[in-house]
């Protein structure tokens, strides 16, 4: 069942278009994260859902009731939709029980079931003992699980988060992760989570909506758009690619293979699952995106006989857990990487293979 739907949402500041006929659909207690880079409108969209904003056209549903539209607007606290900030926004004088049942006395919820729903939630975010410290005795990490007990302990329909660990350090910010996913799968909370993080929406998210100059370029799982990415942007955007961008020469609809021509004499089979459904004209440019770590080196000899390239290794950067190299291929700089175990010298001449089905064929 769909429990939020955005239908060509759009949004203006002057001649600036934050969002641009944007789309979406949220199902009952799935965790959307809709992620992009400053700037992309991914904010604007999350203020127009919470009713801080109003759409210049288009409309937003919860449970198939208009709430926003160009015409009408419910007011954000009519539409039972809660938002975590970045800055947590908790009140400095309040104790954690007062931040906490702020929003149950507003609602006028009786004494004793405040005192209950507010106990329930501060165990489910480990808060339990802390209700009579204040903001300032509390670490960032437990003012962030005060900030998400407040939005919570109401039941809302929608909970909506802004970037809200980008103030955490580090291993703290790795922590919470794992703990709001797990907090959101047990309370069954139809949520959207805003952030820059790519891994911190992999992590969190049931699906991720990447957002660039107001439009949403991909919806899938963490998978999906890492593995399979739609656009140039979607690729370099998710995590490290090989962008590269060649001529068409050849196609054959039977095997789902096509042939582009990168650099002379460096020319790359790629496998095209869905070949037959598109018309890519031969000589046509094209982009290819090819992950570092699905390019395979080998200072003997080769058993494979399609993709295989000799090249030359130009740098190499140690990471931690593995090496990270650049590669000189006909010309072509390409980046791979392996394990620390598997050291390959600068300067060394290796053979390369790139296996088709681990290529990408971008559109547009």
């Amino acid at each position: 069942m769909v429990k939020l739907e955005l239908q060509r949402l759009a949004k203006k500041f002057g001649e600036v278009t934050a969002v641009n006929n944007v789309s979406l659909s949220i199902k009952e207690g799935e965790f959307m994260a809709i992620v992009g880079p400053s700037g992309c409108g991914k904010t604007t969209l999350l203020r127009l859902i919470a009713g801080f904003l109003k759409p210049d056209s288009g409309r937003i549903l919860i449970d198939g009731e208009e709430i926003s539209s160009e015409q009408s607007i419910v007011l954000p606290e009519n539409r039972n939709v809660t938002i975590v900030f970045q800055s947590y926004a908790i009140w400095p004088h309040k104790t954690v029980f007062g931040n906490v049942a702020f929003g149950l006395k507003l609602k006028k919820f009786p004494k004793s079931e405040i005192t209950r729903k507010v106990k329930e939630v501060l165990k489910l975010v480990n808060l339990e003992g802390l209700e009579n410290r204040y903001p300032a005795e509390l670490s960032g990490g437990q003012q962030q699980r005060v900030s998400l007990a407040r939005a919570i302990v109401v039941e809302p329909k929608i909970l909506l988060l802004d970037e809200p660990l980008s103030n955490l350090d580090a291993r703290l910010r790795e922590g919470m992760r794992f703990e709001l996913r797990e907090l959101q799968q047990k309370m069954n909370i139809t949520s959207v989570y805003v952030t820059h993080d790519q891994t911190e929406a992999m992590v969190i998210a049931d699906r991720i909506a990447i957002m660039n100059q107001g439009s949403i370029e991909q919806i899938g799982s963490g998978e999906d758009i890492y593995l399979k990415p739609e656009t140039d942007f979607v690729a370099s955007f998710v995590g490290k690619t090989n962008l590269l961008s060649g001529k068409l020469i050849n196609f054959n609809k039977t095997s789902r293979r096509v042939l582009i021509e990168i650099r002379p004499g460096f020319v790359l089979q790629v496998a095209v699952p869905n070949l037959q459904e598109i018309d890519i004209p031969k000589g046509r440019n094209v982009h290819v995106s090819i992950r570092p770590e699905y390019i395979v080196t080998n200072e003997g000899r080769m058993e494979k006989s399609i993709n295989v390239f000799e090249g030359k290794i130009l740098k190499r950067t140690f990471l931690g857990n593995f090496y990270d190299y650049r590669l000189e291929v006909k010309g072509q700089i390409l980046r791979f990487q392996t394990l620390h175990s598997q050291h390959i010298d600068v300067g060394k001449i290796v053979n390369v293979f790139i296996n088709p089905e681990l290529c990408v064929l971008l559109r547009g």
